[in-house]
């Protein structure tokens, strides 16, 4: 009768001990993991921002983003969600047609976005002093960015973020 008893104990301590060691290598697994490189994706408000007026290819505008103090996040190689207005014909379009690189920002780390307001050769288009801008995917929490001078907006485009501000120059067709 007594190994009878005995042998649900072994097992219950057995099991205690077998839960003590998976929870202690949980636990060491998680604290690796929270010291691991893995940086976050940025959103809108990780980041500040510069607009400034270029004149190679036509013209356009380089956004400028960092990470704000003490952040660090990336942007992936994608266009920036922006428009010079409300309405859709103000929004920008891709002028890459792949990803680019993430950029990874730190400090003064900084990613670029060359923003050209009008791509078509014509007398049209609407006038803007006000970039609308976020960090795509984050377009609810969109930053309004004064611009150097009024742009004439007809079928803008944007290039995706870059590490170089010489691969932010977005060449129309």
């Amino acid at each position: 009768m007594r190994s009878r008893l005995a042998a649900p104990s072994v097992r219950l301590a057995l099991a205690a001990v077998a839960a003590m060691a998976v929870t202690a290598t949980a636990t060491a697994t998680a604290t690796a993991d929270s010291r691991s490189s893995a940086v976050r994706a940025c959103v809108t408000k990780d980041l500040t921002y510069k607009v400034s007026s270029k004149t190679q290819a036509g013209g356009y505008y380089l956004v400028t983003a960092k990470a704000k103090a003490g952040v660090t996040c990336h942007l992936e190689g994608v266009f920036p969600s922006a428009s010079f207005g409300s309405s859709p014909d103000t929004e920008v379009a891709p002028a890459e047609h792949a990803v680019s690189e993430r950029v990874t920002l730190s400090g003064s780390t900084a990613a670029y976005a060359g923003i050209n307001p009008k791509t078509t050769n014509n007398d049209h288009g609407r006038e803007f002093d006000f970039l609308h801008l976020a960090v795509a995917g984050d377009e609810t929490n969109a930053v309004t960015l004064t611009l150097p001078e009024t742009a004439t907006v007809d079928r803008p485009i944007a290039t995706n973020w870059h590490a170089d501000p010489a691969d932010a120059v977005p060449f129309s067709d």
